[in-house]
């Protein structure tokens, strides 16, 4: 019986051995294909393409990363060429071009062995990259058109001059970083007002002392498999960001170093950011936290040593201010409120006129389009001041004038206003299909619904409301509280008449 057992125990090595060992090799394989395709990518389109059916987190190895690099770099390729204006397609594919050539120096100088294989591909893309934005520039000069600098579904970064005003919030935030007790900041708001594009330009804001260090929860950070992933991805948007913000080198921090005890390497690395801050001060941005909370709540990461350890920067390292950025009151998620005392919030909400105002009729410098007084009232009237509203009607004009005659094309007319609404509404039809699936319940989408069949304007009191809904006050708040709606004369009103339209149209598709 033990010649009988041990001989079933060999089998079973041996064939749980051979699984893995062809698992491993069709890993290899399919990377060594990954890799051919990208030295195969011959134009933008084809890089637009490529990280589709790129292998990613299969492996924990330089290979993998080095595809993960490619993979994002074709994604912000494929959102470039999504743009509809060539004017947001050349801003777009310059940013992909600077990443490009940080990549190229970065594997220029790494004596990885995987660098000299992927370093000629680096290379060819951003040849084709760079050729691309030359052709788009002679294409608008040749057609005479006019020039799109609004940017829509993709935050503004620090090199896009439009991104105009929030002054306010810029000092808000600056008085909270001297405050002695270090409290956490939370920059909350609606969905598409601004925030990551105002946390991309915090370094125009804050004096040169304060050293914005940008972190998207959403990309690779919230994704990684592992806590050694999740901390050299953050470790890596700060260094990127507060290169590009401030021109500050942070000391490196590889993997390998985070492979063991990865929580207290970091913190060890962390010694020499401070270090390296001098008498200056980190602002640690954390974009989209609600990604992180929903990485947790899957089990992806501990939930003691991800927010332990945000406390104890936080109390610990007087050098490092942490400010959360989201969607959601901090009290919506309650494991978070617990670990990080004394939130101080910082609400982002409508732009100020004279700021809506400058984005309308003088979004960058030189802009040829002028706009009839009353024009610009309505676009104001429309969006309510609302940056991305803003981007998204006035983007549609342009596209409108460019289709008139050269004699009447720089002069927009109220007229020209309204006839770019419905092609606002279906442009932007992700940004208001959000609200209808993210922001309110099956309650509140009916009364939202009724509202907007009262049409422009309306306000309808409180108890009229809860006699056609009846105990769906809780719902009636919420949408409040979401800024949808706003109490006027003891009724209620929609905050945006854009919003209200795209609702009102959705009931007769209904």
């Amino acid at each position: 019986m033990f010649y009988v057992f041990a001989l079933i125990c060999a089998f079973l090595l041996i064939f749980f051995g051979y699984t893995n060992y062809r698992r491993s090799s069709d890993r290899l394989t399919k990377i060594k294909q990954d890799v051919q395709r990208l030295e195969i990518c011959a134009d933008v389109t084809a890089i637009s393409n490529a990280h589709r059916s790129i292998l990613i987190g299969e492996l924990n190895s330089p290979v993998s990363a080095l595809l993960s690099s490619f993979s994002y770099i074709s994604q912000d390729v494929d959102a470039a060429l999504n743009q509809k204006s060539p004017y947001n397609q050349r801003l777009a594919l310059s940013a992909v071009a600077e990443k490009l050539n940080s990549l190229i120096r970065e594997l220029t100088r790494s004596s990885d062995k995987y660098s000299v294989r992927f370093r000629p591909i680096a290379t060819n893309w951003s040849e084709i990259v760079t050729n691309h934005i030359r052709e788009l520039a002679e294409a608008v000069e040749l057609r005479q058109e006019i020039d799109n600098p609004y940017i829509i579904g993709v935050p503004l970064t620090e090199q896009q001059e439009i991104f105009t005003g929030r002054t306010d919030i810029g000092t808000r935030i600056e008085q909270l970083l001297l405050d002695r007790r270090r409290p956490p900041l939370l920059l909350y708001g609606q969905r598409r007002m601004g925030k990551t594009s105002l946390l991309n330009n915090l370094g125009r804001l804050l004096p040169s002392t304060i050293i914005p260090m940008f972190v998207d929860l959403q990309g690779p950070v919230a994704s990684a498999s592992d806590s050694a992933g999740f901390l050299y991805n953050i470790a890596k948007s700060m260094t990127n960001s507060s290169q590009r913000q401030s021109a500050l080198t942070l000391p490196s921090l590889d993997r390998e170093t985070l492979q063991h005890d990865p929580f207290t390497r970091f913190d060890e690395w962390l010694d020499e950011v401070e270090q390296a801050l001098q008498q200056n001060i980190a602002l640690l941005a954390l974009d989209e936290f609600e990604a992180l909370d929903n990485a947790i709540t899957k089990g992806r990461f501990d939930q003691e040593d991800v927010l332990g350890m945000l406390r104890h920067v936080i109390q610990h390292r007087p050098r490092l201010k942490v400010l959360l950025a989201g969607s959601r009151a901090i009290e919506e998620f309650q494991r978070w409120a617990s670990y990080l005392i004394n939130v101080q919030v910082v609400h982002i909400s409508y732009l100020k006129q004279p700021e809506a105002r400058q984005l309308i009729e003088q979004p960058v410098q030189d802009f040829p389009l002028r706009y009839e007084p009353n024009a610009v009232d309505r676009v104001l009237q429309l969006t309510r001041c609302h940056p991305f509203l803003i981007q998204l009607l006035c983007a549609e004009i342009i596209a409108l004038k460019n289709e008139q005659d050269p004699s009447i094309r720089r002069l927009v007319t109220l007229a020209d206003v309204e006839a770019a609404i419905p092609d606002a509404l279906s442009v932007g039809s992700f940004f208001f299909a959000d609200i209808q699936s993210n922001q309110a319940d099956a309650a509140g989408l009916a009364i939202l619904q009724f509202l907007a069949a009262q049409g422009e304007g309306a306000i309808v009191s409180r108890l009229t409301i809860l006699q056609h809904f009846p105990d769906k006050s809780h719902a009636l708040n919420l949408l409040r509280q979401r800024e949808l709606i706003e109490e006027v004369s003891e009724g209620y009103r929609f905050q945006v008449e854009l919003i209200r339209r795209w609702f009102a149209s959705s009931l007769s598709v209904l």
